[in-house]
């Protein structure tokens, strides 16, 4: 188990000036500018990027492409729109997932009056090309997993109240984003913005040390 701390996450953006003006991004890989030749991804995990808009802050449209990209809202509304024509509005406890495929362009901006902050997650498909499709997934429920089959991965999110355990999955790779509170995995305490990448789990448990939320994604390889 290889556990990243919140605190040594590349910083992007700039909340005061320039283009990206109102946007802190926590970056827990290589991306951009910050460049690391020992932290490029985790098996299909290309970015989990922490991003925080002020109100009114947002990404004007840009292209994407070969790219699975799953959001999740911590709080705040995001607004959404892409060159296939979907607009949305994505809220807490929402999954958001757009295959990019041969190539999309999307909008993303904080709308409304409070501040928004969610985590973005790319993940590189198994086979590239095809067509571009988006799916908008309201309140999921902890017991109902997000299949994501383009890159063999499976997202499950747990939200455990202080002293509950929760099983981690058995699979050939496990990555562990603490959203929100503190849990314990294998002997090793997580925080709020730690991850831990796991390499053939079995038989792991995580234990909230006070309440918690963690995005788990469950790979077929790493």
């Amino acid at each position: 188990m290889d556990v990243r701390r919140s605190g040594d996450r590349f910083r992007g953006g700039d909340p005061a000036t320039g283009d990206s003006a109102g946007i802190e991004t926590l970056h827990a890989f290589s991306f951009g500018r910050f460049y690391d030749p020992d932290n490029l991804r985790f098996g299909p995990i290309l970015a989990c990027n922490e991003e925080r808009l002020a109100p009114g802050a947002g990404f004007d449209e840009h292209p994407h492409s070969h790219t699975e990209i799953v959001t999740w809202v911590v709080e705040g509304e995001l607004t959404h729109r892409d060159s296939a024509s979907h607009a949305t509005v994505v809220r807490a406890g929402d999954v958001q997932h757009l295959s990019s495929a041969a190539g999309v362009r999307h909008v993303e901006r904080n709308d409304a009056e409070r501040p928004l902050t969610f985590i973005q997650m790319w993940l590189a498909p198994l086979r590239p090309g095809g067509a571009p499709s988006y799916t908008h997934v309201a309140g999921i429920a902890d017991s109902t997993p997000y299949a994501l089959p383009e890159a063999g991965a499976m997202l499950h999110v747990r939200r455990v109240s202080a002293g509950e355990r929760t099983a981690v999955p058995d699979a050939a790779g496990v990555y562990v984003h603490v959203v929100r509170g503190r849990v314990a995995i294998g002997g090793e305490e997580l925080a709020a913005g730690d991850s831990a990448r796991i390499t053939e789990s079995r038989g792991l448990e995580a234990e909230a040390l006070e309440d918690a939320e963690a995005l788990v994604w469950e790979l077929a390889a790493v």
